[in-house]
């Protein structure tokens, strides 16, 4: 990996998705040929025909020429990496000590999800917080997401995405930084510290970091609380009967983005689907819990880009087993965990160094910037308050 001074390289990024575009998707969408119902048309077939059938009339209204002023109001940087095009929002806070903050999505989300933490994280004080607790934020698209794209040759494990992502901070000017991730980026954000310890100075992630395989001895099991007791429940739930779309991506990625990307009926279903499966409560509309604009406005950014396929192949079709140890990188790292979470100290204790867990039992799913922001705000701060110096 090329690791000499090069500043030039990061080039400014506007998105610009032409009108032709744009028009050709409302017209597929006015034109949806839409399933037969079946006998049992609702969330445990998939997603009701009413339901889509609603959201696909407001999408064929959706004005993305807003959006797409609206985020080219973002200081946005394209580079490339390791052959690979790497799209992020830059934005520096005018505060200083501010320090670098990397965040990374998972599937099926986007830069997007973190659009409104922008504001808070880099000016704190214009929200109502402390200056001392500013952030520069780099927001990046991972790899087969978005506009980074196309996407390079694999494999591409977490060791390669964070290799990518500490020669990004090198080109941003940032030798020491944190990071924070949920999804797929809280499985890079760890392997991020493991290679390189000294310049990281804290790992937050949501949600949880490694997966639990089932095994634990006797005096684990005795142990467990009954939050853990009803997270391995749920599990077991999810193996049983949502591991379906793991199945897929995971083995034909290619039939996926083939089906997307000439099908926005298609587009929006596969990441509707697991909108709604991942937010809490489980009764809401995702589209309540997440907001309408950013369900458009995601489904938008992978149809126009699209990347059902890329992205399915980065995070599901790579090499690596769920539950495998690694080494502690010794950095310091915290895990908050909302009520749709399933993430288990005791899985993620050995492979790192935990000086902070939350459970949120009550409220939150699994995209904690778009339904719980208070709160991952707060804990972000509190555990990066005594890192800083």
């Amino acid at each position: 990996m090329n690791t000499q001074n090069t500043e030039n390289l990061v080039l400014p990024f506007r998105i610009q998705i032409a009108s032709s575009e744009v028009n050709d998707l409302r017209q597929r969408l006015r034109g949806t040929r839409f399933p037969t119902p079946l006998p049992a048309d609702d969330w445990s077939t998939g997603v009701p025909g009413t339901t889509l059938r609603k959201l696909v009339d407001r999408w064929a209204e959706h004005d993305w020429s807003a959006t797409e002023a609206r985020l080219n109001a973002l200081p946005q940087i394209l580079t490339t990496i390791d052959e690979q095009p790497i799209h992020a929002v830059h934005v520096r806070s005018e505060h200083p000590g501010a320090i670098p903050l990397l965040l990374m999505h998972g599937w099926p989300g986007s830069f997007l999800e973190f659009e409104h933490l922008i504001g808070p994280l880099t000016d704190p004080a214009a929200h109502g917080g402390d200056p001392a607790d500013a952030f520069d934020v780099v927001i990046v698209s991972h790899p087969g997401f978005g506009f980074s794209t196309p996407l390079a040759a694999g494999p591409w494990n977490v060791e390669r995405h964070a290799a990518v992502y500490l020669e990004l901070m090198s080109r941003l000017g940032y030798e020491r930084f944190a990071v924070q991730g949920g999804d797929h980026g809280a499985s890079i954000a760890p392997e991020i510290a493991r290679m390189a310890p000294e310049r990281v100075i804290g790992v937050h992630v949501n949600g949880g970091i490694g997966f639990f395989d089932g095994q634990m001895d006797e005096q684990t099991a005795a142990a467990l609380t009954p939050l853990e007791q009803d997270r391995i429940a749920r599990i077991g739930q999810f193996m049983e009967s949502e591991f379906g779309y793991i199945a897929i991506q995971s083995t034909r990625p290619g039939v996926i983005g083939a089906m997307a990307s000439d099908s926005p009926l298609a587009q929006l279903t596969w990441i509707l689907d697991k909108l709604q499966a991942w937010t809490h409560p489980a009764e809401a509309a995702a589209t309540d819990v997440l907001g309408e604009q950013f369900v458009l406005d995601n489904a938008s950014l992978y149809w126009f880009t699209a990347t059902a396929g890329s992205s399915a192949s980065v995070v599901y079709a790579q090499e690596g087993g769920w539950g495998e140890q690694k080494q502690n990188s010794g950095v310091p790292t915290a895990v908050i965990a909302f009520a749709h979470d399933v993430g288990l100290r005791f899985v993620d204790e050995p492979d790192n160094t935990i000086v902070r867990w939350t459970d949120i039992e009550n409220r939150g799913g699994h995209f904690a910037a778009l339904e719980e922001p208070e709160a991952l705000l707060h804990d972000i701060r509190e555990f990066l308050r005594p890192l800083r110096g």
